[in-house]
């Protein structure tokens, strides 16, 4: 992950890599005024100085680099995006980025947890069909062929049609589940139903 790519995904203003000549000649708390006022070139700043701080906690607390690093981008993106609450009078910024770190691994984890809780609703259920493969092979045929497209899915749609479709979860209920905001749940829903369908069309007329 780069400063670069983290400011490109906040989206407006200025999205170049910090040059390193301004905000770093003056310290920390030129790069924390700087943040506060929106100076993108402070963001970056931030990122090369404390990135490897907030990577390095959060890989000895998820114990995957790729989590890790989404957790990295998740925290400056965090900062960026609630700059206005940074206090300095509180404490440093290196410490405001430390308190938002925690709180991102802890939500990491907690997906962590509702993804093991899903595989192990989604495991009981094939294997029940599995056990009535007999009566209904024809449902059994459709389910794995369901599996098969959900696997392909970006991870956040996939999760919102498992519990649709395995656990059986309205969409009020899947938001209530995730901690996700109703109209998300549906867009993601939508999406991914849009991209099965596609998918089975093509394998439709492949064949």
């Amino acid at each position: 992950m780069t400063a670069h790519r983290i400011t490109s995904d906040l989206g407006g203003g200025s999205t170049e890599p910090y040059s390193g000549h301004a905000p770093l000649e003056d310290g920390d708390d030129r790069i924390a005024r700087g943040l506060v006022r929106g100076d993108e070139h402070c963001l970056a700043a931030a990122y090369r100085r404390w990135g490897r701080l907030v990577h390095t906690l959060a890989a000895r607390a998820l114990g995957d680099p790729r989590e890790a690093e989404d957790v990295t981008q998740q925290v400056f993106v965090a900062a960026w995006r609630g700059r206005a609450g940074f206090r300095p009078e509180r404490g440093t910024l290196p410490a405001w980025l430390t308190g938002i770190t925690r709180r991102k691994i802890a939500d990491a984890l907690t997906a962590r947890t509702r993804r093991t809780e899903l595989a192990a609703t989604l495991g009981a259920a094939l294997e029940h069909e599995a056990r009535t493969a007999e009566r209904s092979p024809d449902r059994v045929l459709d389910r794995m062929v369901v599996t098969e497209e959900l696997a392909r899915l970006p991870r956040v749609q996939r999760d919102v049609l498992e519990l649709a479709y395995f656990a059986d979860l309205t969409q009020t209920q899947i938001a209530d589940r995730t901690g996700m905001p109703l109209g998300t749940v549906k867009s993601h829903a939508r999406r991914g139903l849009q991209r099965m369908r596609h998918s089975l069309a093509l394998a439709a007329a492949d064949g």
